[in-house]
């Protein structure tokens, strides 16, 4: 499928609005740590509740659980990291994605979602919300278009995906997936948590784009964050005193976190591309092992020409891997080995971080999911997510990769990809 005719580019979107003032003419913006704000005449602040005045209409501040202004300077500089019109942060990146999905349905409504997805989020659409809210979810493998489709109803008002799906590394066709869902008058929303920089999911159809922040954008996991770009028009609905699920849910972002990711964000780009260049060795280096390696920069995966043609130039494929091992126990042993023996990185959840961080997805963060829902999304018991840091000389973390994949071993073919 063809690029959009004019490529979009994030770092150069994200320099321009990068290119401010602090307050006090530093070269950082300031950190507003206040919670409220004076207003200059009486009259003005009836006008802010009715939402006649704003950040963007009058340059009004009311309450930092509605708009705090560091953190809304982060928000249009997440907004021009995606080419979107407008953004705002959340206090987690399941803070972010509750608050999207919430404001663009009701009661009764229908989600179609991804099969294979963060286990937070399966769970809170496959658990939570059918009996807090009423809002079913139908889940179905997000490479089979037929299936996407076939899954909508009359109800259907979201279709909901990972760019590159947690932990599986199967590649949304995001083009295709727009068609689908605006052809039943639904939203496609997208969690880019993965692929910062190198997807841009609105230049390919999304309409609205989620990010967890703590995972690559902050890069540091020190701390916990989210975020929601898309229309300025759906923003400004998330943030009504009245209907807003931001505003009105609470899940406010500290300042000072916004501070911190602010800061982190021009060099995003150098932390991608080493991610991507060290995870495109290493698969490599595996696949020509024998090992069971899934890597979305492999010609051998099923969707490298997809996310080939999804890509924004020069960022590469991504620093997520996985290998399968094929059951828990040699997982176990493999991770033990690479943290214990060779300080290779660290067995924790999360991804994004300096250090290599590894977790077998079944019995960790996809752990959510019951046996069928594991079946249907492809994760076996023996998975292994790595999510590949910076750190340390290139050659002497894959003479240690490269030792655990020996002595533990690992099946002859790769178990099949559901």
């Amino acid at each position: 499928m063809p690029k959009p005719t004019t490529p979009f580019d994030p770092v150069a979107s994200l320099a321009a609005a990068k290119h401010t003032f602090g307050e006090h003419g530093g070269v950082n913006m300031s950190i507003e740590a206040s919670t409220t704000y004076t207003v200059l005449h009486a009259s003005v602040m009836p006008e802010i509740f009715a939402g006649q005045r704003s950040p963007d209409h009058g340059g009004c501040y009311l309450y930092a659980r509605h708009y705090n202004p560091t953190v809304y300077t982060l928000g249009r500089e997440l907004a021009a990291l995606e080419g979107a019109e407008a953004g705002y942060c959340a206090a987690s990146g399941m803070g972010a994605i509750s608050a999207a999905l919430l404001q663009l349905v009701d009661s009764g409504d229908h989600i179609v979602s991804s099969a294979a997805i963060y286990g937070g989020t399966h769970a809170l659409l496959a658990d939570m919300w059918p009996k807090k809210t009423g809002v079913h979810t139908t889940f179905v493998p997000i490479d089979d278009l037929a299936a996407v489709e076939a899954a909508f109803t009359p109800k259907t008002k979201v279709l909901f995906t990972e760019s590159l799906s947690n932990p599986t590394l199967v590649v949304a066709n995001l083009p295709a997936l727009a068609d689908i869902a605006h052809r039943h008058g639904a939203t496609l929303v997208v969690d880019n948590t993965f692929t910062p920089v190198l997807i841009s999911p609105l230049q390919h159809g999304a309409d609205v784009v989620v990010h967890s922040l703590t995972k690559f954008i902050n890069g540091a996991s020190d701390l916990v964050a989210g975020a929601i770009v898309g229309k300025a028009d759906f923003i400004a609905q998330l943030m009504d005193l009245h209907t807003g699920a931001l505003m009105l849910h609470g899940p406010t972002m500290d300042p000072k976190a916004a501070f911190e990711v602010s800061m982190r964000l021009p060099h995003l780009p150098l932390r991608m591309v080493e991610h991507s260049r060290r995870a495109q060795l290493f698969a490599q280096r595996l696949l020509e092992m024998g090992a069971p390696v899934r890597y979305p920069g492999l010609a051998t995966h099923p969707d490298h020409a997809l996310m080939r043609s999804l890509l924004n130039d020069d960022y590469g494929f991504g620093g997520m891997l996985t290998l399968d091992l094929g059951t828990r126990e040699r997982a176990y042993r493999f991770m033990d080995l690479l943290q214990n023996e060779h300080r290779f990185g660290f067995m924790a959840v999360s991804l994004g971080y300096a250090e290599s961080l590894m977790s077998c997805s079944a019995s960790s963060t996809s752990s959510e999911l019951d046996d069928d829902a594991l079946r249907a999304a492809g994760i076996s018991p023996g998975l292994v997510r790595i999510s590949i840091g910076y750190t340390g000389a290139i050659e002497d973390r894959w003479r240690q990769l490269e030792d655990a994949v020996k002595v533990v071993g690992h099946p002859v073919q790769p178990p099949a990809v559901v």
